[in-house]
């Protein structure tokens, strides 16, 4: 495979910014002032993969995928379950802005491993996968309890919607960890 260019990844970087400039649309809705962005998300995800302590798990591979995630949603914006658009064609607009991003890195070796990072993450099959799945729901419960302080006000969607999901232990000693901060946060 060729290497990337530098035209090629100016384009690229140029595309991924917009992840820095686009506020995810869960937090708008909910009429939170100033809410964090896509890559805001990714990053943390990215910190949090970093702390997991797993020998069963390539950590790194954890990272990378945490911080790949999302990359389509610098084509297709933040789509939620509430925006009326099935997941089958979530997953069509996403995969074909993922393919776009390849194109935009010119196949490269790099641009098929950023791929291949988000088939992973996507398909869910691995336990790289789901550990990254049970991060994405656990840092969208952390910036919501983050958000209940700080816009004084109940996100109790988010935490219902994550009730009973996570499955790694770690994660779910951090899911608790958050769920008992929640009164506090409330002025329960």
């Amino acid at each position: 495979m060729p290497p990337t260019s530098a035209s090629n990844a100016i384009d690229f970087l140029t595309i991924v910014e917009r992840l820095k400039r686009t506020k995810r649309t869960g937090w708008i809705n909910s009429g939170i002032r100033g809410p964090e962005s896509i890559a805001d998300h990714m990053h943390r995800m990215g910190i949090m993969a970093m702390l997991i302590e797993d020998e069963a798990l390539d950590r790194n591979r954890c990272i990378k995928m945490a911080i790949v995630h999302d990359l389509a949603e610098s084509l297709v914006g933040d789509i939620t379950p509430h925006d009326g658009v099935s997941k089958e064609e979530k997953r069509k607009l996403e995969a074909d802005a993922m393919e776009q991003l390849v194109q935009t890195l010119g196949m490269s070796e790099h641009a098929r491993e950023i791929q291949a990072l988000w088939l992973e993450y996507e398909n869910g099959e691995t336990n790289e996968a789901k550990l990254v799945f049970d991060l994405d729901k656990c840092e969208m419960i952390l910036q919501a309890l983050e958000y209940e302080k700080s816009d004084a006000k109940a996100l109790d969607q988010f935490f219902d919607s994550t009730r009973g999901v996570f499955k790694h232990p770690q994660v779910i000693a951090w899911a608790e960890e958050i769920y008992k901060r929640r009164p506090a946060a409330n002025g329960l």
